[in-house]
């Protein structure tokens, strides 16, 4: 390129005239390589990489070639590679607004860049898809499925398919519109064989429908319910009991009595090996009133071990098989949602012990989710949400200028 001048208008804006120093192109009919110039376009003006934050805009007139060889010696515009037909910016702005818009709103965006919401967008759709690019997928060997709701008390679930690399990175592979077996058990169906092949374990709830789907397509891997959602319902369970004796006991004790146990809940949701010397005394003075509820405490403390132990998958089956044996015999009611979903997916659950894998990266992805919708006081376009995410997670290494 070769600058023929430069000006600035009142505003501070900087516009440089510029000319391409290329001779030739490829006749956009026969394909040929023109030499022959016919002349000039009308001036294109494209908004370029700011200086010193004043915008900048290139006004170019592209070159036109006649082809000898073709009926009618049609004429090429010769097309540089830095900027695309029919966008009004160059490609490294559109970089630049890119990287801008990592962690941040279209409407932020257009306020700062002065450009508008429609301008935006479209430079998304121009760069970025509205789902995976299987050819860009490395190999995945950890794939995670959760749901989360677009819409908070609506239960409008959609699928977060989630895929963790050899190396570590995390990639979203897709954003399912509801949480069937089906729906589920499609998307995995139309993954490419190279990446189905890779994964060997699947991260999941204990939601039947991901399970199953799993099973169906993915036979080679090993399905991880994951620890925390086994660890929330049954410490849900020891909560609702604390909940339901404390209830009682208010009714029960005297006033004076009752407050000298505020603030149990805390201690009570801690592991004993964390409780303070305080926190102790208030616990073992609860348990004084309610013996059921130290039970509940004890057998919660006995499972918790059994996952924070270093076991072997069969080891960990047989203590687990013990515990529910002994949690079923003890006449505990807020364990029974928890013994039967034990039952169930006994083996899923202790396929945990053999590589210690869990939802964490899926569980991370959807807080990520969960600050997306609130900096966007929500999204409820599929495709517009596999796009932000998309960005959010690989904006910097796509667009920073360091990785070109």
């Amino acid at each position: 390129m070769q600058v023929l001048h430069v000006e600035q208008n009142e505003r501070g804006e900087c516009t440089i005239t510029v000319e391409s120093t290329r001779e030739g192109t490829r006749c956009r009919l026969c394909g040929r390589e023109l030499k022959e110039l016919h002349g000039v376009d009308e001036p294109l003006t494209l908004r370029h990489l700011p200086i010193l934050g004043r915008p900048v805009y290139l006004r170019l007139r592209p070159k036109r070639y006649r082809c000898p060889d073709c009926e009618g010696g049609p004429t090429t515009t010769q097309q540089l590679s830095w900027y695309s037909a029919k966008s009004p910016h160059t490609k490294a702005y559109e970089k630049y607004v890119l990287l801008q818009l990592v962690h941040a709103t279209i409407e932020d965006l257009s306020i700062k860049e002065d450009l508008g919401a429609k301008a935006i967008e479209g430079i998304v759709e121009r760069w970025i898809s509205r789902e995976v690019q299987w050819g860009e997928v490395k190999r995945v060997k950890i794939l995670g499925l959760d749901e989360i709701a677009l819409k908070k008390g609506h239960r409008d679930f959609v699928v977060i398919v989630t895929g963790k690399a050899t190396s570590g990175e995390v990639k979203i592979l897709a954003v399912l519109p509801d949480r069937k077996k089906q729906t589920v058990k499609q998307f995995l169906e139309r993954m490419p064989r190279r990446v189905k092949r890779a994964i060997r374990t699947v991260c999941t709830d204990m939601y039947e429908g991901f399970i199953l789907a799993v099973k169906e397509v993915l036979s080679q891997a090993q399905v991880v319910i994951d620890r925390y959602h086994v660890a929330k319902l049954y410490r849900a369970g020891a909560d609702r009991l604390r909940t339901q004796e404390l209830r009682r006991l208010k009714q029960e004790l005297p006033k004076e009595d009752y407050a000298k146990l505020k603030g149990a809940m805390w201690p009570f949701r801690k592991k004993a090996v964390d409780l303070e010397v305080e926190e102790q005394a208030l616990l073992t003075r609860l348990f004084t009133y309610t013996p059921t509820l130290q039970q509940a405490y004890a057998y919660r403390e006995q499972v918790t071990g059994i996952f924070d132990a270093p076991l072997s998958k069969d080891a960990a089956l047989h203590q687990l098989t013990d515990w529910q044996q002994r949690g079923s015999a003890s006449g505990l009611s807020c364990y029974d949602s928890f013994l039967l979903t034990l039952e169930k997916w006994k083996e899923e659950i202790a396929n945990y012990f053999l590589a210690r894998h869990n939802s964490g990266f899926v569980e991370g992805l959807n807080n990520k989710i969960k600050v997306l919708k609130r900096r966007c006081y929500g999204i409820f376009n599929l495709a517009h949400l596999f796009q932000p995410l998309f960005l959010d997670l690989e904006g910097y290494q796509r667009f920073a200028p360091t990785t070109g």
